[in-house]
C-alpha cells in the first residue's frame, strides 16, 4: 500500500472524520433510483457501485448508477461481491472486468474493489467452505487476474473479524489498499500488516443512499489515487 500525507495516515489510524477525510457511499441494486445531483449536493465525492457477484450476477442498475455518478462530478469505482464457493478467484476477476469492473486512468475511476466477507446465504458456511490457506490463495488468484486485466491491484473490502476467521489474519495483502467495514464512531482494529484503512464504511445508512463511507484524505488525494499516480 502506498500512502499520502502524514496527516492522512494519522487521521486514518485515529479513525477521524472531518477535514482530513471526505464522504462517499457504496450502492447496489437496492438503491435503484439515486438522484446523483442531490447526493453530490449533500457532500458525496465518491461512490463504489456493485457490478457483479460470483460468476453469474450483474447489478441491473450498474450502468445507470455508474453514468449518473460521473455525470454529476462524483468519482466512482465498481465492486465485486465474492462468492469463493461458486468459482475460482481468477474466473471471478475476469467476470468482474467483463461487466464493467475495470479501471482507466481518467482521474474519475477508482480501481475495482473485492468485497469479501461472511457468506450471506442462510445456513451457508461463513468462509464458503474454504480453509484459511485456500481462501488466501483464492484472493491471490483474484488479485493477480484483476491486475493483469485492469492494471491496478484491487482494493480489498472486508471486516477485521472475517479476515481473522477466514484468512488466519494473513498479512499477504498489505500492498493492496484496505477498505474496512466497521459501523462505529472509529475505524477500530484493522487486519494484520496494514497500518491504516484508506476507505472506511462507517454506517449502513445515513443522509445519503446506501452505505456511508469515508476516504482518509483530501479530494486531491482521492483524484491522485483514482489516477494511479500515488
Amino acid at each position: 500500500m502506498k500512502s499520502f500525507s502524514a496527516l492522512t495516515v494519522i487521521a486514518a489510524i485515529a479513525g477521524l472524520a472531518g477535514a482530513s477525510s471526505i464522504s462517499g457511499i457504496d450502492v447496489s441494486a437496492y438503491q435503484p433510483n439515486i438522484n446523483w445531483n442531490s447526493v453530490r449536493g449533500n457532500g458525496v465525492s465518491f461512490a463504489y457501485i456493485k457490478a457483479t457477484e460470483g460468476v453469474s450476477y450483474v447489478n441491473p442498475t450498474f450502468k445507470s448508477q455508474w453514468n449518473g455518478a460521473v455525470k454529476n462530478g462524483i468519482i466512482r469505482g465498481a465492486y465485486h461481491f465474492a462468492h469463493p464457493n461458486s468459482g475460482p478467484g481468477d474466473a471471478q476477476a475476469r467476470y468482474f472486468v467483463s461487466q464493467g469492473g475495470g479501471w482507466k486512468n481518467d482521474s474519475q475511476t477508482l480501481p475495482g474493489a473485492l468485497d469479501i466477507e461472511y457468506n450471506p446465504a442462510k445456513g451457508g458456511n461463513a468462509c464458503y467452505g474454504l480453509s484459511q490457506a485456500s481462501m488466501v490463495k483464492w484472493i491471490h488468484d483474484f488479485s493477480h487476474q484483476y491486475y493483469s486485466l485492469a492494471g491496478r491491484t484491487p482494493v480489498i473490502y472486508t471486516t477485521t473479524d472475517w479476515w481473522k476467521t477466514c484468512t488466519g489474519n494473513t498479512a499477504d495483502f498489505t500492498d493492496h489498499d484496505l477498505w474496512i467495514a466497521h459501523h462505529s464512531s472509529t475505524v477500530g482494529p484493522i487486519p494484520a500488516g496494514w497500518t491504516f484503512a484508506l476507505f472506511w464504511q462507517y454506517a449502513e445508512k445515513g443522509s445519503n443512499p446506501g452505505d456511508q463511507d469515508y476516504f482518509a484524505g483530501t479530494l486531491d488525494d482521492l483524484t491522485t489515487f483514482a489516477s494511479g499516480n500515488y
